[in-house]
């Protein structure tokens, strides 16, 4: 009996010190020797005061009584502990035991765990609170949690997801959880509709991995109707902000090659005077541009720029918009008069574009505002002093339509006091590269698209055309090969890339100038006539560069009605 009485103090994992009435220690089991660091040897025998200081056996041994589960520090650690006297049969004290284990570890887990409750409280907050709509499954693709936002994102509650499997709450498209459960891998940007209502949405989702293990997968999704409405608003408040200023900046101005580069430098140095520009190039180069550019780098850039595109506006109307009218000047004259773009600019910047369209009866008005900075209204006879910086673009030549009388030699030379000739597509295919990404990035934000490059065999073929519409004609042609390709695709390769006008099916003529091909059954005559009229405006402009005038000129219309058409039939060039 006494020899298992042994073996039973020696394994159990309580230490346990007992002493006889003298208060000298008679057992020390192999958990003592743990926790206090003595061997059982070289204890017995002696005071236990002399071995545990803290002791309070002897105080057992005194009043009899039992003390239970008291906290007590021993040397380095912790321990719990309970003292009880042992009794003979008349109820004599004879000695007295303590029973006692450390607590440091349990301690040091308690704290642990309170940390960990404290982490998961946070956690819980933020996943409940979140406007983002999270979901979690398991690694086996078991809906486990979900937070309100979810919740009302669907329209889908809790027991209508918890338990169920990743696709119960897809309407249209496949589970990015079970994506991330095959492959292991996050999803980013898919689009999906979730829920009863299909819910049209944007989801990412990522793998939990523990310790190198897969044990599920996290998905956010983000309401694509309310990222729509917010992107319409931030454009409605653009569009107020760019009738107030100049959109562009000097760094909106792609540029690799020397000519451009050069143009950008002489804008530069136009910017910081307050001389007149003179903007020359092709129509599609950039004119406008390089006008808004030059506003905000000149000192004006916190007032008005005002755009005027002389060729649009009809002869009859264009001196009174430019230099507004007296009330009763003509009939139908607003009460009170109106003021002109250019009492409108004052302090500022008006932008002429297509300068070489303004009549000969207008240039002498627009000559004596260079020359005097002052306009007399339409009806009225009181000089208005104003103070605006006039800047003027042209894809004509000038000096061509001075010979022929059509354009004032002495308001060239007001205009043409800082020339800034701005070099067609073709003559610039170093730009070329750096467009197509700028272009990318531009409609990757309009079409919420993540095309990321072109391909070197579809930037060859860029590379061979000449480009007679110029930035303008790239800029749409990257947009419809944008179109062209599907969603998950990130480089526009050579079949993304439309037919360039010699080959468009739609609209290609045959054989000769003025033929069209056979019609189809259900088009009228009207229709057929304006595909064929459509043509031969595309035609020509192309044929002369995107010059308006002369192909009106050769099409026996005037420029302003040649606008008109160009509108009716959405032709960009």
């Amino acid at each position: 009996m006494k020899k298992e009485l042994d073996v039973i103090l020696s394994t159990t994992n309580d230490a346990m010190i007992a002493v006889d009435i003298e208060g000298r220690i008679t057992l020390f089991n192999r958990a003592a020797e743990k926790i206090t660091g003595f061997q059982e040897s070289a204890v017995l025998g002696r005071h236990i005061e002399e071995v545990v200081r803290s002791t309070r056996l002897p105080y057992i041994l005194k009043t009899g009584e039992s003390e239970l589960n008291q906290k007590q520090p021993l040397g380095n650690t912790v321990i719990i502990t309970s003292r009880m006297p042992v009794k003979d049969e008349q109820g004599v004290v004879t000695g007295a035991v303590a029973i006692f284990r450390d607590i440091s570890e349990i301690l040091d887990l308690t704290h642990e765990i309170y940390k960990l409750k404290e982490v998961q409280s946070m956690l819980e907050a933020i996943f409940n609170s979140t406007q983002d709509a999270i979901s979690v499954c398991d690694e086996k693709g078991i809906h486990v949690l979900i937070n309100p936002a979810y919740t009302r994102l669907t329209g889908l509650s809790q027991k209508e997801i918890i338990g169920k499997p990743a696709p119960v709450d897809i309407a249209e498209g496949e589970s990015i959880h079970m994506q991330v459960i095959s492959s292991k891998l996050p999803v980013k940007n898919a689009r999906m509709k979730v829920g009863p209502h299909g819910k049209e949405v944007v989801a990412d989702a990522a793998p939990i991995i523990v310790d190198g293990e897969l044990k599920g997968s996290v998905g956010v999704l983000h309401d694509l109707t309310e990222i729509k409405k917010l992107n319409n608003e931030l454009m409605q408040a653009k569009q107020i902000i760019r009738k107030l200023e100049a959109k562009y900046t000097i760094e909106d101005i792609i540029a690799k090659d020397n000519g451009m580069l050069a143009a950008i430098d002489k804008a530069r140095q136009a910017a910081i005077t307050p001389a007149t520009v003179l903007l020359r190039g092709e129509s599609g180069t950039g004119k406008e541009l390089f006008a808004h550019a030059i506003h905000n780098l000149s000192v004006r850039k916190y007032n008005q720029f005002v755009r005027v595109n002389c060729a649009a506006i009809s002869e009859s109307l264009l001196e009174s918009e430019l230099f507004g009218y007296e009330e009763g000047a003509f009939t139908g004259a607003r009460k009170g008069g109106k003021i002109g773009f250019f009492e409108e600019g004052h302090g500022g910047t008006i932008f002429l574009d297509e300068i070489g369209e303004i009549p000969i009866s207008t240039q002498a008005k627009l000559l004596r505002v260079l020359q005097e900075r002052e306009i007399v209204r339409v009806g009225g006879t009181t000089p208005i002093g104003i103070d605006v910086r006039v800047i003027a673009a042209t894809n004509i030549s000038l000096e061509q339509a001075i010979e022929k009388g059509k354009f004032r030699e002495d308001l060239y030379y007001r205009l043409n006091v800082i020339p800034i000739e701005i070099p067609p597509l073709r003559k610039r295919k170093k730009d070329l590269y750096p467009l197509v990404i700028h272009l990318i990035k531009k409609f990757n934000q309009e079409y919420g698209r993540k095309v990321a490059d072109i391909s070197p065999e579809g930037l060859q073929r860029l590379t061979s055309y000449d480009w007679p519409g110029n930035v303008r004609e790239l800029q749409n042609y990257i947009g419809r090969a944008i179109i062209n390709m599907k969603y998950y695709e990130t480089v526009i390769s050579i079949e993304h890339l439309p037919k360039f006008f010699d080959n468009d099916k739609q609209f290609k003529l045959q054989d000769k100038e003025l033929g069209v091909g056979e019609p189809e059954d259900n088009q009228s005559l009207r229709a057929l006539m304006d595909v064929f009229e459509r043509e031969i405006i595309i035609k020509k402009l192309k044929k002369y560069n995107g010059n308006r005038t002369i192909a009106a000129k050769e099409l026996g219309i005037s420029v302003r009605n040649l606008y008109y058409k160009m509108e009716r039939y959405e032709i960009d060039q």
